[in-house]
């Protein structure tokens, strides 16, 4: 019988199943070990608020770019797979600083488009809960699990004032939900056949072109609704010092998510059907950045993005199914539906659960509505 060490060898470039096992054990014993790490770390340090702030923002910049990363850049990362990561980093990240650093100078120190001047999110925190320091790290476990779920509930919640915000927010989210889809529904629908005549063998150049602007005006959009999510830890009118941290830690975290190639959340984007084809991510990105504006202009209210995200996938799957333009069965593509609303309707309920515990004003406000 070969010994460990022959049975795992292989040859180079490859990797037996035991190799995977083993790395995969290797990696989860260190993310968890990792996490231990930092639950202590919110332990000892989130009734001091001068320095629970920064640590809650530092554990949300990662874990809230690591989940929705796949909203804006995992069909950029997906396509691009075969471009240099630093390239892609340089190029997103560039847009990051300039987004945010725009609302900065515009808005007196705000970098959220003033989402976090709406009511029940306007005043900075004085003082933290455990839980509201804790959120993001509880937002890297679900990424873990591969879960696309709602940083907007998981991180905003915990610090709303009143029921009505969450309330404003979850209709808009809704509502962002429905939209998508249906618009999604609509253009997979009248495309879809054509679209398969059409881009058959190697992309034109120019579609890559047009995907990396797709992209970075998706990406400037998305900044622009869920900078928020981030930015809800620190002071609503930042220093220049402030600013530089918030940028700086952002952008870091960019380097390490397109260094790894995307969370593990990024399956999510994997899986749905032609988006390695850059013609296909280039009209995804376009659609996605028209409806995320069209939502920025309507109301300086939070929303999920997340909503909006999988909603748009699931009209498109639906209708690529319909239409026979993808191997899967229109059954089929409802199960892939239902499994991602689950999700983020599993990230809604966790977020409402530390939202009730964390926040006094908040579980007063649910319970009185029960009459409890």
């Amino acid at each position: 019988m070969p010994s460990l060490s022959q049975s795992t060898s292989a040859p180079s470039g490859k990797r037996t199943v035991t190799d995977r096992v083993v790395g995969f054990v290797v990696d989860e014993k260190i993310f968890l070990a990792l996490l231990g790490v930092a639950f202590l770390a919110v332990g000892f340090t989130y009734q001091n608020a001068a320095i629970a702030r920064w640590v809650g923002f530092l554990f949300a910049s990662y874990a809230a770019v690591g989940n929705d990363s796949i909203q804006t850049i995992g069909t950029f990362i997906v396509s691009n797979e075969k471009q240099r990561w630093w390239l892609l980093w340089i190029y997103i990240g560039g847009i990051f600083v300039a987004t945010v650093a725009y609302s900065w100078v515009q808005f007196d120190g705000d970098v959220s488009y003033q989402r976090l001047a709406s009511k029940g999110f306007a005043q900075t925190p004085t003082e933290f809960s455990y839980l509201q320091v804790a959120a993001p790290l509880f937002l890297l476990v679900l990424t873990r699990l591969r879960m696309p779920v709602s940083t907007t509930f998981l991180l905003l919640t915990s610090f709303a004032t009143t029921a009505g915000s969450v309330g404003g927010v979850l209709k808009k989210s809704l509502l962002g939900y429905a939209v998508s889809f249906a618009v999604a529904f609509a253009v997979w629908i009248a495309v879809s056949k054509l679209v398969e005549r059409l881009w058959r063998g190697p992309a034109h150049p120019g579609w890559r072109v047009a995907q990396w602007i797709t992209t970075g005006c998706l990406w400037s959009v998305w900044l622009q609704q869920d900078a928020a999510n981030i930015a809800v830890y620190l002071p609503r009118s930042m220093s220049f010092a402030e600013f530089f941290a918030f940028a700086g830690v952002v952008t870091v975290g960019l380097g390490l998510l397109f260094y790894f190639r995307g969370e593990k959340v990024q399956q999510v984007v994997d899986e749905k059907s032609g988006v390695v084809d850059v013609r296909a991510a280039t009209l995804i990105d376009f659609i996605y950045a028209l409806i995320l504006f069209f939502f920025k202009i309507q109301s300086k209210i939070p929303m999920s993005t997340t909503w909006v995200f999988i909603g748009l996938l699931g009209g498109r799957e639906i209708a690529m199914a319909l239409r026979a333009a993808t191997e899967r069965s229109p059954r089929q593509a409802v199960l892939v539906l239902v499994k991602d609303v689950t999700y983020v309707s599993i990230g809604l309920l966790v977020s409402l659960v530390i939202a009730a515990a964390v926040n006094d004003a908040f579980r007063d406000a649910v319970f009185g509505i029960f009459g409890l």
